[in-house]
């Protein structure tokens, strides 16, 4: 596993968990301290399986060659940053590993995501015989296999998709991002978009919303976004003739997030700034940054979020089609806790339910499974299996058929 932050700390804890599928285990990041740190964390829970951790620079990919073929490793499991998705995979066709990530590649210069870099893969995995699970975070994720379930069982035809995520939780900070703050900033000030009778709809930031109700929780203000699994769902379920994706945020974090892009914070292009040495010597020195990363650094920490945390999520889809002639809807979804996350794994229930997936993913994988050469999105594997573990491992999910769908 490449990561040792959040996301990464809860598949870690929920990989030793199931210790009967998992035998051998590696945790690698770019400081091996916070790799230790974590495998003290977990063996102070009490769990005994002998975990070793390596220094690695993702964005390296000789480093990684380097260090895939000391470990050999069966499977990668990607938990590192965004950028970094290529260069891991390049590392996994040199050494022969398979791969899985819970994020599509973005390059570091643009804020701009999508598949097409990855899916460029698929000739080179099956030609190698290696298998490349992308997307198996929750959104995009445990949301595409709801649909791929919701496809199998109770729809000749899918019309209408609506993927829904909202986060009613209060971390009692004025402004914190549930994830890595320059992955989700970059993704929330995007233009919109959405997919509607065969073409993508470009909106502005943040400009088509509405109040969804949301199981336990209430009507929540939900924004229109776009959302990576979006476009592979439109293509492995082509009946789709819209599809959709929502998030809600609070007003108090628009405007905090409004401050950050008029102030110029939100940038990712570089600046040259004047700055004081860190050795004390008052010698000052022309550095470059970038406006974003430095706002990260500022930011709380979104691993240090969980001990406070209150609330809960819930994320799923609202769907809408055909079965033998008739339409229904269907709404499938899972809240989860905020305070019951922080109790089993330390962190926050947003870094839970990416964690989760990403293990009972790796799980699919290294019992056969989800195995086959090529790179697939996990809409393109067999569900069911998938949803037995999210209700084993902590994502219980729940169904309501032929409800309101408010969309």
């Amino acid at each position: 596993m490449i990561g040792a932050g959040g996301v990464a700390t809860v598949a870690a804890f929920k990989i030793v968990q199931n210790a009967d599928v998992f035998t051998e285990f590696m945790i690698a990041s770019r400081r091996k301290a916070k790799c230790d740190q974590l495998v003290e964390a977990i063996h102070n829970k009490g769990y005994d399986m002998p975990i070793r951790t390596a220094q690695v620079d993702a964005d390296d990919v000789e480093q990684l060659k380097a260090l895939f073929s000391d470990y050999k490793p069966e499977l990668v499991i990607n938990l590192a940053l965004p950028y970094q998705d290529l260069t891991i995979m390049d590392a996994c066709l040199a050494c022969g590993c398979n791969y899985l990530d819970t994020a599509n590649y973005e390059p570091k210069d643009e804020a701009h995501f999508e598949y097409s870099w990855q899916w460029a893969y698929r000739d080179r995995f099956r030609e190698a015989g290696l298998t490349a699970i992308l997307g198996c975070g929750f959104d995009p994720g445990v949301t595409s296999v709801f649909t791929a379930y919701a496809a199998k069982h109770h729809f000749d035809e899918i019309q209408y998709l609506d993927i829904v995520d909202c986060n009613a939780g209060d971390h009692h900070k004025a402004f914190a991002t549930n994830f890595n703050p320059e992955i989700n900033i970059r993704e929330i000030t995007q233009k919109g978009l959405y997919w509607e009778n065969g073409q993508w709809v470009e909106t502005e930031p943040l400009e088509i919303h509405k109040d969804l109700t949301y199981p336990e929780i209430g009507p929540r203000d939900s924004y229109l976004l776009h959302h990576e699994e979006i476009e592979s769902l439109v293509i492995n379920y082509p009946t789709i003739r819209r599809a959709r994706f929502w998030m809600t945020f609070g007003q108090q974090y628009l405007k905090h997030l409004e401050v950050i892009q008029n102030i110029g914070m939100s940038r990712i292009d570089e600046v040259e700034y004047e700055a004081p040495l860190a050795d004390g010597s008052g010698k000052t020195a022309r550095v470059k940054i970038v406006p974003l990363q430095f706002l990260k650094a500022v930011l709380p920490n979104p691993q240090d979020l969980g001990e406070n945390y209150e609330g809960q999520t819930s994320i799923g889809c609202r769907i809408r089609g055909l079965k033998d002639g008739q339409e229904h809807t269907y709404y499938v979804y899972n809240n989860c806790s905020h305070r019951a996350a922080y109790e089993e794994t330390g962190m926050q229930g947003v870094s839970y339910t990416t964690g989760v997936p990403a293990m009972i993913g790796a799980m699919m994988f290294c019992k056969g499974l989800w195995r086959k050469p090529g790179v697939f999105n996990v809409e393109e594997f067999d569900p069911d299996p998938f949803m037995e573990q999210l209700n084993r491992q902590g994502l219980p999910w729940h169904e309501i058929h032929d409800g309101d769908l408010e969309l």
